[in-house]
């Protein structure tokens, strides 16, 4: 049997589950969020309030870590249900991959994860 999109996606790519709280960005304007999924792909984020602001735009993600370091992403939306909105991610800067190899290690203890996930990005696989 072959598996749907979504388990596609799941195979190839490892999602990290956080929880975390982080604040999204563009044009001057804030939201506050709370992180619900996160992987190299893009991510899901619940807001405090539904989502109406513009579809078409470039959003950024900053995910706050200890010792002074952060997760950036610049992300499109993908889905919308109500205050949970789906990203892609468009990109994503060096010492962001390196924030984020960090946080599947500690979260899973595998950082082979994150490389085959590097390598499906790349187009290798």
């Amino acid at each position: 049997m072959q598996p749907t999109l979504s388990e596609t996606n799941q195979l190839n790519f490892q999602r990290i589950f956080s929880k975390a709280h982080a604040m999204l960005s563009c044009d001057k304007k804030n939201w506050p969020c709370e992180v619900t999924d996160l992987s190299l792909k893009g991510c899901l984020l619940e807001l405090e309030l539904p989502w109406s602001e513009e579809m078409e735009k470039i959003y950024t993600l900053t995910l706050e870590l200890p010792e002074q370091s952060q997760i950036k992403m610049e992300l499109s939306i993908a889905h919308v249900v109500a205050n949970n909105v789906s990203f892609k991610c468009e990109h994503i800067d060096p010492n962001s991959i390196s924030e984020l190899r960090r946080l599947v290690e500690l979260e899973l203890g595998d950082c082979d994860l994150l490389k085959r996930d590097l390598l499906a990005l790349s187009g290798n696989k």
